[in-house]
């Protein structure tokens, strides 16, 4: 496994531009009859960065070459405010030239196990010719400050074990039904992105990155592609309590 790369940015914009910049040459290095497959993560931070990218990327990025998947979704009405596929709707998608049929939504309203099982055999479709464990081109992931990543809590990192890519999950403090992507699948991708922003993040980057004791019992610690790479990228305030000499403005 690589060594994480860490990503220190003077704020918001600038990662969100580097974010732009990492989609745009994950199109421009495929070949012509090739697509980019990405799965997007939901969240106040990844909303910022559609809202950048459908501002700024609308033209400089290959939007007609992108496949847009999710890595987890709330099990709620796709019109709900707390969906994630309307999120990525609103902030990005009905803004920018990606095909209708290019985008495949996690079906929130639909019965959970069931959507699960369909997701995972409509993401074996799309990208797995061979019948191997599907290969996200990019797997956008954030970091709650509980340590989860994707909708992976502490209570459930048995998901990481999981033979099957998308399993139920439920929030543990709400009780909320969510369908999220498993450690089969996260850990297969060719490049992970963690986006992490503001210093209520600060204490659990810190301890995620830097691997400090205790730091196993935390879901995103278990974000460790065999072949691919994983990215971080922070603002100052989330990277305030680490020591990095990898920075990028």
């Amino acid at each position: 496994m690589k060594e994480p790369q860490i990503h220190i940015f003077e704020n918001s914009e600038a990662l969100a531009h580097f974010f732009g910049r990492l989609l745009m040459q994950s199109c421009a290095g495929k070949k012509t009859d090739e697509f980019v497959s990405i799965a997007l993560s939901g969240g106040s931070t990844p909303r910022a960065v559609f809202e950048y990218l459908s501002e700024y990327f609308s033209e400089s990025i290959d939007w007609c070459r992108i496949k847009v998947f999710w890595g987890d979704e709330r099990c709620v009405p796709p019109d709900d405010p707390e969906s994630n596929y309307k999120m990525a709707l609103k902030s990005l998608l009905e803004k920018v030239p990606v095909p209708p049929g290019q985008i495949f939504r996690i079906r929130g309203e639909a019965n959970a196990s069931a959507e699960a099982a369909r997701y995972e055999s409509l993401v074996i479709q799309q990208l797995s010719a061979d019948g191997q464990t599907p290969e996200f081109d990019l797997m956008m992931l954030g970091l709650g400050d509980d340590g989860h990543t994707a909708s992976i809590f502490p209570n459930a990192s048995h998901l990481f074990e999981s033979n099957k890519l998308f399993e139920t999950a439920l929030h543990p403090v709400s009780g909320q039904a969510r369908i999220t992507a498993t450690g089969r699948l996260i850990n297969n991708a060719k490049t992970i992105v963690f986006i992490a922003t503001g210093e209520a993040k600060a204490d659990m980057v810190a301890k995620i990155t830097r691997q400090m004791p205790g730091s196993c019992a935390f879901p995103a610690s278990r974000v460790l592609p065999l072949n691919g790479e994983v990215l971080w990228l922070l603002d100052q305030a989330a990277a305030s309590t680490r020591n990095t000499k990898n920075k990028s403005t």
